[in-house]
């Protein structure tokens, strides 16, 4: 047997493998060091499989992970999303839809501070929907606003699924996360366009809120503050080069940890669960890491990427039109399949296609990670959706996914415009990184 037919077979025996409920990080180590061993023999496989997790762990690139998931939950702690949620409804809450907009735009900004596209939607079903409810907003379009809002999470830095996609592939973390930014501030100011046309066309879906006075604005405005400085200290740090985005991510955690000391919300409760909770997910991604690195060397050894990027080339198609059906099979994985899972499965396979037919790898990686986002809200796996549902067992997760839809029409508009207008992506980084 062919190498390149071991290969095909090793991928369909690890989707098959992660379909009937085995961890990712098993089903790759597993299928990977099994079929180094038929190619390469039993000592090869070891020695892969024994050098592998040191000099992953070992790899600064990875460091920047813990620090980003760190802010997070320092800032779940500090009660900054409540800060966020207060002076996007004190200044947007009179307009039609103005409390669904305050909730796009209070997730956008908690994104900034989380990079946890589940985490923002779980913090929002319990903060948002309570208040939206108060005001008679639609509790299925209530509760759709809010699985759609967190994942912008997933583009506005920091992120760690950008972060997972550049270790994959081999691509400057510093200029991903600078090439999300504005995507994802495209994304916010779309959902809430269509929040704000689809309640001005029908007022009965919300009220607005009344009566909020100038200075309740003004004081508000010091809910954001912490968010913004966390955000400036991330992107200003990494676009100037004095900081490497770990040492940002280090210095956005100091900030969110003294914010929450001075406002007396740290407790040593919620110090020591933040720290476990951060350990128990960086172990999490770093072992998944390992066992894909391992597939990774098993399919490098068969050439199956090589022979599928050759295959891709020779199609007597556009590289454009090549990419809309990749992204199509993401948003069809998407339904399936967690958001690392589905990156770390596929890019060590398609990745070299996208380097052979000339696409931009930047402008790739915000590609996918709206395909995610995409995933992250479509039935019948749209993990958001189920985390809202899980949170408000009021509302009934079948309105929730019929009330879904439109936002992810707005995702799909979002990555056209994106593939029209590569600048969108590469404005920032090629502004303060160079086009290089």
């Amino acid at each position: 047997m062919d190498p390149v037919t071991i290969g095909a077979l090793g991928f369909i025996v690890l989707i098959a493998m992660v379909m009937i409920g085995v961890h990712i990080v098993f089903a790759t180590a597993i299928t990977g060091f099994l079929g180094i061993v038929i190619l390469k023999g039993w000592t090869v496989a070891v020695n892969i499989a024994g050098i592998i997790p040191h000099s992953t762990g070992s790899n600064y690139l990875f460091s920047v992970l813990p620090m980003f998931i760190l802010i997070g939950f320092f800032a779940h702690a500090s009660g900054m999303v409540q800060g966020a949620y207060r002076a996007a409804r004190a200044w947007m809450g009179w307009m039609p839809g103005g409390l669904a907009v305050s909730t796009v735009l209070a997730a956008g900004a908690f994104g900034a501070v989380s990079g946890a596209s589940q985490a923002t939607a779980a913090v929002f079903a319990r903060v948002a929907i309570p208040e939206l409810l108060k005001f008679k907003y639609n509790p299925t379009l209530s509760a759709a606003a809010v699985a759609a809002s967190g994942t912008l999470a997933s583009l506005i830095p920091p992120s760690a699924a950008l972060v997972v996609y550049g270790a994959i592939v081999d691509q400057s973390i510093g200029r991903l996360l600078l090439a999300g930014f504005l995507p994802g501030i495209f994304s916010a100011l779309l959902y809430a366009g269509f929040i704000l046309l689809r309640f001005s066309l029908n007022p009965e879906l919300g009220q607005p809120i009344k009566g909020i006075s100038w200075e309740e604005r003004g004081r508000s405005i010091g809910g954001v503050l912490p968010i913004l400085l966390v955000m400036l200290m991330i992107l200003g740090g990494m676009s100037t080069g004095w900081m490497t985005p770990t040492e940002a991510g280090a210095a956005g955690a100091t900030i969110v940890f003294a914010y929450a000391l001075i406002r007396r919300k740290m407790t040593l409760t919620g110090l020591n669960s933040s720290l476990i909770e951060t350990a128990n997910l960086t172990i999490m991604l770093f072992s998944t890491f390992w066992g894909v690195f391992i597939f990774s060397r098993f399919l490098a050894f068969t050439r199956l990427p090589t022979e599928i990027a050759e295959w891709l080339v020779l199609l007597p198609y556009s590289p454009t039109t090549i990419l809309i059906a990749i992204l199509a099979g993401y948003a069809f994985l998407g339904m399936f399949l967690s958001a690392s899972g589905m990156m770390l499965l596929t890019l060590p396979v398609i990745f070299p296609a996208i380097v052979e037919l000339g696409i931009d790898p930047i402008i790739f990686g915000i590609l996918v990670i709206k395909m995610v986002e995409i995933g992250l809200i479509t039935p019948p796996v749209g993990l958001n959706v189920y985390v809202v549902a899980s949170i408000r067992r009021d509302i009934p997760i079948g309105g929730i996914f019929r009330a879904i839809w439109p936002f992810v029409l707005i995702d799909v508009l979002t990555v056209a415009l994106l593939i029209l207008f590569p600048a969108i992506t590469l404005f920032l980084p090629n502004l303060v990184l160079g086009a290089g």
